[in-house]
């Protein structure tokens, strides 16, 4: 397929900057695959469309505050760097570096924040690779951990330009697996309260992991979507959760996927159970727990396995993940949900409205 069929055209100021409050005040879409129909309603209205016995799977990674500033040793020039994913266990990370000529070699003294008169820590980065689109390799002195909370800022997206007041706006209330540079924004939505609801309306909830990269937000640039090299980032569904997404399909639950992530890794599960199954489904594994990365490139023509309905924002255009939800729900239904959502101003990408994919 042509990339440029998941374009489209969006009004800048339909880009969310803000999060609605509360959280589940922000608009649901719905889409009925069976008839193409689109409805309009509140996110925390969302119960009126699942069941009892409905199991819903998250993903609980929490984001990490990967915004790092540092100063060139010895000239004092300013970098500012983004945390991507670590490379091996002796402290290297690749990052994405703001700053001029930061080359392998060049040492970076961290500092306390992002003002010029910001004092330096105890910690050194050294540049030891570099990349492409500004990425570099570096080591820490010390191990990430020990550090981060105390200087690091959670990164926004780069389309969000206001300034947000509570940084746990950018967390779901699920959250408790840090790794992610951005979060699964699907999961905003969702307050205590409504969780609650849903669990007394007899909706099931399992949990997995996939903590997201950069990538994510970089729209695919190769003419062809088959051409594209699609990102890795890690992931894990435990066995319990495993035990819990086989049993309702066997009887004939619906798992509704919250996020693209979450797709990403039930999808990769039950790609691992049709090989362990020697390429035909097993009727007793829909899935297997697996922990690892994940390169999965979902695109139309992809045959579902293990989601059935799917919670999701709405999403850059030439993006995997627009490509991804045109897989689940058709090319044609995304585009009239799209240029509907646009015609009705709704709410776009992280801080946007949501849409539930029947």
């Amino acid at each position: 397929m042509r990339t440029d069929e998941f374009d489209y055209h969006l009004p800048p100021e339909l880009i969310a900057q803000k999060p609605v409050e509360p959280r589940d005040a922000s608009r649901l879409m719905v889409l009925n695959r069976a008839d193409g129909s689109i409805t309009h309603r509140i996110f925390r209205e969302i119960g009126a469309y699942l069941r009892p016995g409905d199991l819903l799977v998250l993903n609980e990674s929490r984001v990490i505050p990967a915004r790092l500033f540092a100063r060139k040793v010895p000239t004092g020039g300013r970098v500012e760097m983004l945390l991507l994913n670590p490379e091996g266990e002796d402290g290297r990370w690749r990052v994405l570096v703001k700053g001029r000529r930061v080359r392998p070699g060049t040492r970076l003294a961290l500092t306390a924040g992002p003002e010029p008169e910001s004092p330096t820590i105890d910690v050194e980065a050294t540049v030891v690779a570099e990349g492409e689109r500004g990425e570099r390799v570096v080591v820490f002195s010390r191990p990430v951990e020990t550090f981060l909370e105390q200087v690091g800022v959670i990164p926004l997206p780069p389309y969000i330009h206001e300034p947000l007041a509570d940084p746990e706006r950018y967390q779901t209330v699920y959250a408790r697996r840090p790794g992610s540079v951005a979060a699964p924004t699907a999961g905003l939505h969702f307050t205590p309260e409504l969780l609650l609801s849903l669990r007394e309306q007899g909706v099931q909830f399992a949990y997995v992991t996939l903590h997201i990269g950069l990538d994510t937000f970089r729209p695919v640039s190769t003419e062809r979507v088959e051409n594209h090299k699609m990102h890795s980032e890690w992931c894990r569904l435990s066995p319990e959760t495993a035990s819990l997404i086989n049993r309702a399909k066997l009887e004939g639950r619906r798992v509704v996927a919250v996020g693209t992530t979450a797709v990403r890794v039930l999808e990769t599960a039950a790609q691992r159970a049709l090989a362990q199954c020697g390429g035909e489904a097993c009727a007793w594994q829909a899935v297997v727990a697996f922990e690892g990365a994940t390169d999965l490139f979902i695109t139309p023509g992809y045959r579902f396995r293990a989601v059935d309905a799917l919670i999701t924002n709405f999403h850059l255009p030439r993006s995997t993940l627009l490509m991804l939800v045109a897989a689940f729900a058709g090319l044609d239904l995304i585009r009239r949900a799209y240029a509907e959502a646009i015609a009705r101003r709704y709410r776009f990408y992280s801080f946007g409205d949501a849409m539930l994919i029947l």
